[in-house]
């Protein structure tokens, strides 16, 4: 169950990379939630207590940390955010003169809820000091599991956190748990559909109905369709097998284009069903890179290896410098990238050339399991 830890050559680059504080606005390519004025006036309050009783919140030199690093599933996206994680750590521990042990406390849950409580309670029972689950259904179990501890937990790729009921607001968390998010802006994928092809009446929408992540942009093209008056079919899975089987039922019902939200459900089967695609020529777009890489024809959204870096930089500002979670604000990316996959884009003959002045950055891929 555990899962060997990552030896990266990236930590010169990690390092260099951004980092900002948990009472920084949470921003990379654009902007994100200020902090709020209740978040500031507590920053200010610890700051100025730790000067009256002459204490640093910084941590002395040679300090250990517990690092518990909780995988949802293995896909592309989610294995780049762990690595980048594991690099930034290592990276910051050999420039502030600590240790982050994450060695032995990284584990993948395999998409399996079990699993993922039976983590839970190790993790607890081993007294780490703090725990980063990647991925909504992660995210949530730990949160559940730390709610009488008060463990701090700094999520990564929560799409919702606030509709996830992880936190009560992006800008003021309120409780032991803040993070990362990778909120997508469904406007954009949608418009990125009709640009490739303004001539479309059905588009099949194919996702997890259980995935948290998935609800409010499923909402969202519902909506955007419907503004159109685009037909709309839906089809839902929960394993690999289901998801092929839904592909199939988007095939024969006709769609002409298919939407899938940040889904980690439909991610994990993007390999299985992508030329069931290709072959009825039928375009898929959906809500992060790995899509893309996996065979889709587009991925839209933040960049992981990023997002991987600015979690770490979280666990550092809470374990290191003292942030209390509770008035950290969620930081949030930028979500304009559109990764395109030329052999895809190739075989169903459609042209992409307008996503460029539609992106903050055109990226393209071929298909590939992993990224490089």
């Amino acid at each position: 169950m555990k899962k060997r830890a990552v030896a990266s050559i990236m930590s010169l680059m990690m390092a260099m990379s951004l980092m900002a504080g948990c009472g920084e606005s949470a921003d990379s390519a654009a902007s994100a939630p200020a902090e709020s004025a209740e978040a500031a006036e507590s920053s200010e309050a610890a700051e100025s207590a730790a000067e009256e009783t002459g204490e640093s919140v910084a941590a002395e030199a040679g300090a250990v940390y517990k690092v518990g690093i909780v995988q949802y599933v293995d896909d592309a996206s989610l294995n780049q955010i762990e690595q980048n994680i594991e690099a930034e750590l290592d990276a910051k521990g050999a420039e502030l003169g600590v240790t982050f042990d994450y060695a032995d406390y990284t584990f993948n849950g395999q998409a399996d809820a079990t699993t993922l409580n039976q983590i839970a309670a190790e993790l607890v029972a081993d007294e780490v000091d703090v725990i980063v689950p990647i991925a909504t259904p992660t995210a949530v179990i730990m949160q559940a599991a730390t709610e009488d501890n008060q463990i701090p937990v700094v999520f990564s790729a929560v799409s919702d956190p606030v509709t996830a009921g992880l936190v009560e607001s992006l800008d003021a968390p309120g409780s032991n748990v803040t993070g990362t998010s990778d909120a997508l802006n469904t406007k954009v994928v949608m418009d990125l559909m009709f640009a490739a092809n303004p001539d479309i009446t059905k588009v099949g929408l194919l996702y997890n109905s259980s995935e948290d992540a998935s609800k409010v942009p499923v909402a969202d093209a519902k909506a955007y369709c419907e503004e159109k008056g685009v037909e709309v079919i839906e089809k839902t899975g929960t394993t690999v097998d289901e998801v092929a089987l839904a592909a199939d039922a988007l095939v024969a019902d006709g769609v002409e284009a298919v939407f899938t939200p940040t889904d980690n459900t439909i991610m994990t089967a993007e390999l299985s069903i992508y030329e069931k695609f290709i072959e009825a020529g039928i375009p898929h777009y959906a809500g992060a890179d790995s899509f893309a890489l996996n065979g889709a024809f587009v991925g839209y959204g933040v960049n992981y290896a990023d997002l991987g870096v600015v979690t770490a930089d979280m666990v550092v500002e809470i374990l290191v410098n003292g942030a209390d979670p509770a008035t950290c604000p969620v930081r949030l990316m930028d979500n304009g990238i559109v990764t395109v996959n030329t052999e895809t884009a190739e075989a169903i003959h459609l042209e992409y050339s307008m996503f460029e002045e539609m992106a903050s950055e055109l990226k393209e891929t071929i298909t590939a399991e992993e990224f490089e």
